[in-house]
């Protein structure tokens, strides 16, 4: 397989309903399986949505109740996969035979079910979870509602001669967590984000180019106007809201940092792209971070990849 096609769903959520959400989702996978994409991506924390509302809400005030009944509202709504909430995605992956990156808010059933991971999900072409990422460490008012991951899911997964990884958000500006997954072979990096072409359209060209490698950066959107009536004080928040919260940006840069697809603002829609894998074997001529060009007889980098948890069992 020399090329690889790939789909990028720019999307926004049903925000904090689950279901819906996932309803939509599945909508887009159906809706992408005419162009027989070998990859579909989703954006960051799309299932059940990001929480916009932080940053407007008051969501650092200590006890709030207002913010304690929203994030109760988030933890009733978030993905619990040892619960098989992510079966549809999973049986829609094997029908149409295309591998999914999906990001979701996940309730572990490791970490007591109370606690929110922004998680990154693999899910391969036979339907198979192969790894799902906790985001090491959440963005500013992210730590509001989301807890630190661990590097468990730091993997790469093949669809020879490709490689595929992926982090989420600002996790994609942490030099040793794509080192981490550069020295495993990875020739297609994954970066999924919320939504926001400032971020997006420099950080995807840059790693690109530091890796040489395709990097395929996927958002999500989202309006005041789409918060649902069913929301916890919607009225309120519509009130203090900017009128966009996420604009897109999903794109796609070449091994060279070239763009093969440029930042796509504001429009919900799936975009398509092949990926040919001689353009990564032309950059790695002159330059490759972890092959040729790289000295682990100088530096060299140490994962902890077990996953995290406060309580081990010797019965």
């Amino acid at each position: 397989m020399k090329t690889l096609r790939v789909a990028l769903a720019q999307m926004s959520p049903i925000l904090l309903n689950k279901q819906l959400t996932m309803n939509k989702i599945a909508d887009f996978i159906d809706k992408s399986a005419s162009e027989k994409p070998d990859l579909i991506v989703f954006g960051e924390a799309l299932l059940p949505g990001y929480p916009f509302w932080l940053s407007f809400s008051g969501g650092a005030e200590f006890n709030s109740s207002k913010q304690k009944e929203i994030h109760a509202h988030y933890i009733d709504q978030a993905v619990d996969i040892s619960k098989g909430e992510l079966d549809p995605v999973c049986r829609l992956a094997e029908k149409h035979k295309m591998a999914v990156y999906l990001g979701i808010i996940e309730k572990a059933a490791d970490r007591s079910q109370h606690s929110l991971y922004c998680s990154l999900v693999y899910i391969d072409k036979q339907g198979e979870i192969k790894s799902v990422h906790r985001k090491l460490q959440p963005t500013y008012e992210e730590r509001l509602a989301w807890s630190p991951g661990d590097g468990n899911g730091m993997v790469v997964h093949r669809q020879d001669p490709f490689v595929l990884s992926g982090l989420n958000c600002w996790e994609n500006w942490m030099p040793l967590s794509r080192t981490a997954l550069y020295a495993q072979g990875s020739n297609v990096h994954v970066a999924v984000w919320p939504g926001c072409v400032r971020n997006t359209v420099d950080i995807t060209r840059y790693i690109a180019i530091e890796s040489r490698s395709y990097v395929i950066s996927v958002s999500g959107l989202m309006h005041k106007s789409l918060f649902p009536d069913d929301f916890p004080f919607v009225e309120e928040l519509r009130n203090s809201a900017p009128e966009v919260l996420a604009d897109g940006g999903s794109c796609i840069a070449k091994p060279d940092g070239s763009w093969l697809l440029e930042p796509q603002a504001d429009d919900e829609d799936i975009y398509y792209a092949d990926l040919d894998i001689s353009k990564v074997y032309q950059e790695r001529q002159n330059f490759d971070p972890s092959g040729h060009y790289s000295r682990p007889d100088v530096t060299r980098l140490v994962v902890n990849r077990e996953r995290q948890g406060l309580i081990s069992f010797e019965d």
